[in-house]
């Protein structure tokens, strides 16, 4: 049976040759004076300056891997970690590779997830650019705190400890930078023990530019989050929209209030409509993750979907289609009562927008019934 170490110290690497041999030598100093038993394993991503050939020179293992990007270098390195836990950091030799003795203590302890917090543990002049420190970082983590709460601080810190077996299962396929909140994320709704210890960051060493673009890895970190937050990204601005139309359709229904008329009540329909819309979309993708399992299924929505048939909703519907039936015939009852002539718009638009609203909804309510069923067909 071939030996576990009981650490693989994890470094991303795509052309590093200026930096990789001083983050191998730390790490190598670091398992010999804590008496550490583990390897040192560099994902190479394609580097042609010479790294994979300083890597093997160093001693340390080189794995392959073809496809680019900085989450598809670290899932390739996963894959291929031999340590019971595993310790990432980058190559660049912005983080202290001498001092891991946190991370492992509390791997030691029993948690799947040691993130660092480099802004609890140092952070050096121009090792950070202002945009990152003072908003990315910050309004990012904030954000992901807020959609999937946790305790952690620093959700995009590269150096981070975890249990190999348990990254394993949660199954992460994100390629690029956004797949450093896709570990915490996925941890946090897997729950999965996680911890948070202080470390540090210094300027890195290479010349060249790094390989994080602010904006287009900041956006697609932010797509991440709501992608794999149906509520905050579908259903609570859905009945903010649903719940203020609402208001307005019911309030304008028995006469003006002040400057407001029925042209503001069909804004406020308009608004119900829309709310209605993204409360549909939070439910099909809460059905789709249920049966797909990107993401845990656990709330009562979707505790709700799994017990409602297609034949429930499409009853709802069609009495909800029914009272705007029975609305726009009292509409046409009152319209004949004038001869068909010409209208009272301020009185009638009262009848025909609500019933305007109930027959758009109802109708929606049956089709989304059958989607709904569609989504939660479960294939082989």
């Amino acid at each position: 049976m071939d030996h576990q170490p009981e650490l693989t110290i994890l470094m991303p690497c795509l052309n590093e040759a200026e930096t990789l041999e001083t983050c191998i030598r730390k790490a190598q100093t670091f398992l010999t004076e804590n008496h550490v038993d583990g390897e040192i394993l560099i994902a190479d991503n394609g580097s042609t300056d010479g790294s994979r050939e300083i890597a093997e020179r160093c001693g340390a293992r080189v794995e392959p891997v073809p496809e680019r990007g900085y989450g598809a270098a670290l899932i390739g390195g996963c894959n291929a970690a031999r340590g019971k836990y595993v310790i990432m950091g980058d190559a660049d030799d912005s983080y202290d590779f001498l001092h891991l003795m946190p991370f492992m203590e509390k791997l030691r302890e029993g948690y799947d997830l040691v993130m660092g917090n480099r802004f609890k543990g140092g952070i050096e002049p121009g090792a950070m650019p202002p945009l990152h420190r003072y908003l990315g970082n910050p309004v990012l983590s904030f954000l992901a705190r807020l959609f999937f709460p946790s305790k952690i601080h620093d959700y995009h810190c590269g150096l981070r400890g975890y249990n190999t077996e348990s990254i394993r299962k949660l199954g992460l396929m994100t390629t690029g930078m956004e797949y450093a909140s896709e570990m915490v994320v996925k941890a946090t709704l897997n729950h999965l023990k996680i911890a948070e210890v202080p470390t540090t960051l210094k300027k890195d060493g290479r010349s060249k530019p790094p390989h994080l673009r602010s904006w287009s890895d900041g956006w697609r970190h932010l797509k991440f989050l709501l992608m794999h937050s149906p509520n905050w990204l579908f259903l609570y601005p859905g009945m903010l929209f649903f719940l203020l139309g609402l208001i307005m359709v019911i309030v304008l229904l028995f006469g003006e209030v002040g400057v407001f008329g029925i042209h503001t009540m069909m804004y406020g329909a308009v608004a119900v409509i829309l709310g209605f819309n993204l409360i549909m979309f939070s439910m099909f993708t809460k059905c789709y993750a249920r049966v797909s399992g990107f993401i845990p299924a656990e709330d009562k929505i979707s505790r709700f979907l799994a017990k409602t048939t297609t034949e429930k909703g499409i009853l709802a519907g069609l009495l909800l289609f029914l009272a705007g039936l029975i609305l726009t015939i009292v509409a046409v009852v009152l319209w004949g009562k004038t001869g068909f002539g010409a209208l009272e718009p301020e009185r009638m638009m009262r009848l025909t927008i609500p019933a305007m609203l109930l027959l758009v909804i109802g109708l929606e309510v049956v089709f989304a019934s059958f989607f709904i069923g569609i989504l939660n067909i479960k294939h082989r």
